[in-house]
């Protein structure tokens, strides 16, 4: 038995989104630490570029649209059926600034299929008998700190980001009694490819005026994959149903 609780060594970890950003992050952070990480994402080619910026050959790839359901299902059941699972990292995710105006429920749909439904999908699935750890289990939701705050245009977003706020409660006690704990990260503004395509990266004073809200700064992605290795760890073993906000002070005005 490892003897440091922070470690990831010998835990099997699904993260989603791991192509880029924060879940690309979370890869090559947990695998560092020891993980033998699942990587899923859309693209085939970007994945195997995370591949090549991990520590060793503890991973395997996954290319597949999280949002379609059910190939998701059948090709995660296949390419796990011999491991237990110890870990769900959901970074994967999609915003937009959108004022109510031009909101419709056609408009909507695409960020709850992304953000909501596919981490409920594979949370669903990977909480099974036959695949969690009996031994304990934890699963990390990537939010935002748009599901606690306000900000204009972000009611989508946060839409989505709230309801993972709100669910990770809920499910931290369903599944308490399986070892299995539920927590959420809530990041402010970390320098990622999605948020370069942000409307406010796209003007200089937007970009500064953003950035002032985060009194130490924005985040990098190795911020809040340093969050998610805590709560996937040992380390937190007493930690459930929170949400552990990473934002550089954005909330603490």
């Amino acid at each position: 038995m490892n003897s440091n609780p922070f470690s990831l060594s010998g835990k099997k970890l699904v993260i989603t989104g791991a192509s880029s950003g924060i879940g690309q992050q979370c890869a090559i952070t947990a695998n560092a630490l020891g993980a033998f990480v699942i990587l899923i994402g859309r693209s085939q080619e970007r994945l195997e570029k995370t591949a090549c910026l991990l520590s060793n050959m503890d991973y395997l790839i996954l290319a597949t649209d999280i949002t379609d359901y059910e190939t998701t299902t059948t090709r995660l059941e296949e390419s796990i059926k011999n491991m237990k699972i110890d870990g769900i990292i959901h970074a994967a995710g999609i915003s937009t600034t959108l004022p109510l105006r031009n909101i419709t429920p056609q408009k909507l749909q695409p960020y709850f299929e992304t953000n909501v439904f596919a981490a409920i999908n594979i949370t669903k699935l990977l909480t099974k008998v036959k695949f969690a750890n009996p031994q304990g289990m934890s699963i990390v939701f990537i939010s935002s700190v748009m599901g606690i705050v306000g900000e204009l245009g972000k009611t989508i977003y946060s839409l989505t980001k709230g309801a993972l706020v709100a669910g990770t409660k809920s499910l931290a006690l369903e599944l308490a009694s399986k070892k299995i704990r539920v927590n959420c990260v809530l990041p402010g503004v970390v320098e990622t490819p999605m948020s370069a395509s942000a409307v406010y990266s796209q003007d200089a004073e937007a970009y500064d005026k953003i950035k002032s809200f985060h009194p130490i700064g924005l985040g990098k992605p190795e911020d809040v994959a340093n969050a998610c290795a805590f709560l996937v760890s040992d380390g937190s073993r007493w930690i459930t149903g929170t949400n552990l906000v990473v934002d550089g002070g954005y909330t603490a005005k």
